[in-house]
C-alpha cells in the first residue's frame, strides 16, 4: 500500500485541497512540507502527537519534513477554537518554550543534511515594516472572506481582537516565505485550521503563479466529539515531568472502549495488516487491545524501558504483580488531604475534601473518611478505581 493510501485508511486525513497532486507528491518523496507549532507551553502535549506522527511517517516515505517554530505568532497567539483571548507571553517564555519543544522534537523526527529541518517564524515576522506588509500582503486578503472563516467564528461572539485578526495573515505569510526560502510545496495541520491553510495557498498563488497544497489532519476526538488528550489534571504532556510515563500509560490504557481501535489506526506505527486482524478480534479482548495501545504509544514518547517500567506499575496498581508507581512529595503534615494535592491526585484542598466526602480515597484497603487521617512513609493511596500511588516523603 501506497503512504497516502495508508494514512486514509488509518483515518488521518480529513481534508486536501487537490488530492491528486498531494497523492503524487507524498506516495514519490517530493513534499516538502510543514507543520506549525506556536510555543504556549514549555511542553509538546497529546494534541502535538499525531502532528509529529504524520511527520514521521511521510519521513519514513521519503519526504521532507520543515518544523515550523512558532516563535513570531507565539507573540499574537492562535484565536482558532477560542472563546476567549490569549494569554500574552513574554520574548523570553516564547523562546524558552521554543527551545523545550526542539528537545522534544528530536526524540520523533531526524533531522538534519537532507533530511528534516527546524525553523522558527521570529526570523522573518519580527523583522516586517508593517507598511510593506499591508502593501504587499494585506492587498491579498479579503476582510469579508476573513470574518466568514471558521477559525475566527467562537471568538467574534465575544469580540475578536485586532491582534487576533492579523493571526491568519501570519500563518499565510508564513507559508509564503517557506514557499520562497525552503522550497516549501505543501502544509499539513489540524482540521480546525483549514480557513488559515487555504488562505496561504491563495497568498502564493496571488504572490508567485504557483501551486501550492494543504491538507488537514483528522482532530482526534473521544465518542462524544471531545478533543482528547485532556485529564482532570489538564493536558497529557509528553514531558515526562508533567505527565509520567505511568499517567501517560495510564491515560491510554483508560480510553472508551469505543475509542481503543481509532487511536490504533491514528496513532501506533503497528502495521495495518496487524491492525485488520485485531479488528476481529472478540469483544472480550478489548482490555488486550488497550494494553497495546498505551504500551505502543508510551514507548513512542518514552522509550521501550520506561514502557515497560509504566506497564509494569500498571499491574501492580491493579493487583497483578509488578512494580507499585511512586510519588516522591514533601509536606509540612503528613496527612490525607495535603499528600493529595501534593502527589497531584487532587489538584487542591477543595478537591480533595470532595473526593473523600464522596467515598472516592483509600489508604491501602481502607476507605478514608477523616480529613485528618494521617499518611506513612510507603502507603499506597487509592483515587477511585484508576490512580493508585505509592507515597515516599522526602
Amino acid at each position: 500500500m501506497d503512504i497516502y493510501g495508508e494514512l486514509k485508511e488509518r483515518g488521518l486525513i480529513a481534508q486536501v485541497t487537490d488530492e491528486e497532486e498531494i497523492k503524487s507528491l507524498i506516495n514519490g518523496g517530493g513534499a516538502r512540507f510543514y507543520i506549525g507549532f506556536d510555543p504556549t507551553a514549555d511542553s509538546l502535549h497529546v494534541g502535538h502527537f499525531m502532528a509529529l506522527c504524520l511527520m514521521k511517517r511521510l519521513q519514513m516515505a521519503g519526504n521532507k519534513p520543515v518544523v515550523l517554530l512558532g516563535g513570531g505568532t507565539g507573540y499574537i497567539g492562535d484565536p482558532t477554537g477560542r472563546t476567549d483571548m490569549r494569554s500574552m507571553l513574554s520574548p523570553e517564555t516564547i523562546e524558552h518554550n521554543c527551545e523545550c519543544f526542539k528537545r522534544q522534537m528530536e526524540r520523533f523526527i531526524e533531522f538534519g543534511d537532507d533530511k528534516a529541518m527546524i525553523v522558527n517564524n521570529a526570523d522573518w515576522l519580527l523583522k516586517l515594516n508593517y507598511i510593506e506588509l499591508l502593501r504587499e500582503v494585506g492587498a491579498c486578503f479579503s476582510v469579508n472572506n476573513m470574518l466568514r472563516a471558521e477559525c475566527y467564528k467562537q471568538r467574534m461572539e465575544k469580540g475578536l481582537s485586532f491582534l487576533e485578526f492579523n493571526y491568519m495573515i501570519m500563518q499565510s505569510y508564513d507559508f509564503w516565505y517557506l514557499n520562497e526560502h525552503y522550497g516549501c510545496n505543501m502544509q499539513f495541520g489540524g482540521d480546525d485550521q483549514w480557513s488559515n491553510m487555504l488562505a496561504g495557498t491563495e497568498l502564493i498563488r496571488k504572490k508567485t503563479g504557483k501551486d501550492a497544497y494543504a491538507m488537514t489532519i483528522t482532530l482526534l476526538l473521544n465518542s462524544e466529539g471531545k478533543k482528547m488528550g485532556k485529564t482532570a489534571k489538564g493536558a497529557v504532556w509528553l514531558d515526562e515531568e508533567k505527565t509520567s510515563p505511568y499517567e501517560f500509560y495510564q491515560y491510554w490504557r483508560n480510553v472508551d472502549d469505543a475509542d481503543v481501535m481509532k487511536c490504533i489506526k491514528m496513532l501506533t506505527f503497528i502495521p495495518m495488516d496487524e491492525i485488520r486482524q485485531m479488528e476481529k478480534w472478540s469483544a472480550d479482548r478489548i482490555n488486550e487491545k488497550k494494553q497495546i495501545l498505551a504500551f505502543e504509544l508510551t514507548k513512542l514518547v518514552h522509550g521501550e524501558e520506561k514502557a515497560q517500567l509504566a506497564q509494569s506499575q500498571a499491574k501492580a496498581a491493579f493487583g497483578g504483580g509488578g512494580e507499585m508507581p511512586e510519588k516522591c512529595v514533601a509536606v509540612e503534615t503528613k496527612t490525607i488531604i495535603p499528600v493529595l494535592v501534593a502527589a497531584g491526585i487532587c489538584a487542591s484542598n477543595g478537591e480533595a475534601r470532595r473526593l473523600i466526602q464522596q467515598g472516592g480515597v483509600s489508604i491501602g484497603d481502607e476507605k478514608v473518611t477523616d480529613f485528618n487521617a494521617p499518611v506513612n512513609d510507603g502507603d499506597v493511596l487509592h483515587k477511585g478505581k484508576k490512580v493508585h500511588i505509592k507515597i515516599k516523603f522526602a
